[in-house]
């Protein structure tokens, strides 16, 4: 990591002193240096804390305001705005705003280099976040766990979990014990690879050390083995977290229903269903797109039908996922009187038809060699500004062949 940290500082102060600055392209206002700034401050924290900034023009307008207020505010107070300018997303305008307050004499502290390195991770140059971990440790500071769990987050974008992995080790041995944190977006990134069995031997890893395991690292693993078409193993594992007085919520039940009906086994589906309700933990659009989806591809069109239904009477809208998933299943069982009365309720209902609504009925209608109804779909299409994809063409093609 020394090496890393070495050979990336020069790249990132080049990086730094050749970004625009956002900020520094408006006009500066004039403003009275009289002004009481606690009376100026205490908006702006609060617009921080709430997120509220309507722009990154808002917040650059505001940042201005704060460089030519005297005195200057604290670094507390500008790692606020930076911190919300990160939340929109703006990465590269954060890093040459930092460059700007030094040039006032104001200089930045952990937080604001926390921030930063949060930038550099969404950029994709971890070399710099690194060098930003080298400024940290030349300034004096103590990186803190915030510090360590973005890099580590940082590792796992790249799908670097053996570097994360190796990072974690070193701060151990440097005296920085990683938190829940840690370990979760670890957890998260080799599930979202695949490495399932990895996940559970860091989740057992934990437990031995003592850590607080919480609902998102359970979740996360359960959902995980359900896609593995490891139902058991993710039933058994929702009884040992149940065991230790964390109960499952919504993501858990529904991560468990779809197991479930991927094999077709309605009523462990069903069961787990009642017993949710029976928690009073409600059913939302997605538990029934699960079951309306699975229902139609088993041909079980009834079944789905009265889903559906139920979905309505108790005020869950449908939505384009729905609608599509009742489309696909009439046009597999050569039902298209029924799949346009479908795509017709769908609009009724105000929920605009996607390029798989259409791309489903025009072959459906290919299949029974209705070319006629073939382009009069293609034309609605255009009509309702749904533009037309590789699949839609190749679907044509193939039907006129």
């Amino acid at each position: 990591m020394g090496t890393l940290l070495r050979s990336s500082q020069t790249c990132f102060r080049s990086y730094c002193y050749s970004t625009p600055t956002a900020a520094s392209a408006k006009k500066t206002p004039n403003h009275n240096h009289n002004h009481n700034q606690n009376q100026f401050l205490k908006p702006v924290r609060d617009q921080c804390k709430s997120r509220s900034f309507r722009n990154v023009d808002d917040a650059l307008d505001l940042f201005d305001k704060m460089l030519h207020t005297r005195p200057l505010p604290s670094i507390a107070d500008f790692s606020h705005v930076l911190g919300g300018i990160a939340r929109m997303k703006h990465y590269p305008v954060v890093s040459s705003l930092i460059k700007r307050i030094e040039s006032f004499g104001v200089s930045p502290n952990v937080y604001t280099l926390n921030v930063l390195i949060n930038c550099f991770c969404h950029l994709n140059r971890l070399d710099f976040g690194f060098s930003v971990l080298a400024i940290i440790l030349k300034l004096g500071y103590h990186p803190d766990s915030v510090t360590l769990n973005t890099l580590v987050k940082g590792l796992c974008l790249q799908g670097n979990i053996a570097g994360a992995v190796r990072l974690v080790e070193e701060m151990e041995k440097n005296g920085y014990k990683p938190n829940a944190i840690t370990f979760g977006t670890m957890l998260n990134a080799l599930c979202k690879i695949g490495q399932t069995s990895m996940a559970i031997r860091l989740l057992r890893k934990m437990e031995e050390g003592n850590f607080e395991l919480d609902l998102t690292a359970y979740n996360t693993i359960i959902d995980s083995l359900c896609k593995d078409r490891l139902v058991t193993e993710a039933l058994n594992l929702l009884t040992e977290m149940m065991s230790k007085g964390i109960q499952p919520d919504l993501f858990t039940y529904n991560s468990l229903i779809q197991g479930q009906c991927n094999f077709s086994r309605w009523r462990e589906a069903t069961t787990l269903l009642n017993e949710m309700v029976r928690k009073k933990i409600m059913p939302d659009v997605y538990t029934f797109n699960i079951l309306v989806g699975t229902l139609c591809k088993k041909g079980m069109l009834t079944d789905a039908k009265e889903v559906f239904d139920v979905m309505i009477e108790r005020g869950i809208r449908p939505n384009t996922i729905t609608y599509n998933s009742l489309i696909d299943g009439y046009c597999l069982q050569n039902k298209l009187k029924d799949a346009i009365k479908a795509l017709n309720m769908m609009v009724e209902r105000s929920c605009s038809p996607n390029v798989v609504s259409y791309n489903t009925l025009i072959n459906g209608f290919c299949k029974k060699k209705g070319i006629d109804e073939v382009m009069n779909l293609f034309r609605e299409m255009s009509n309702k500004g749904v533009t037309p994809n590789v699949v839609t063409y190749s679907t044509l093609i193939g039907g006129f062949c």
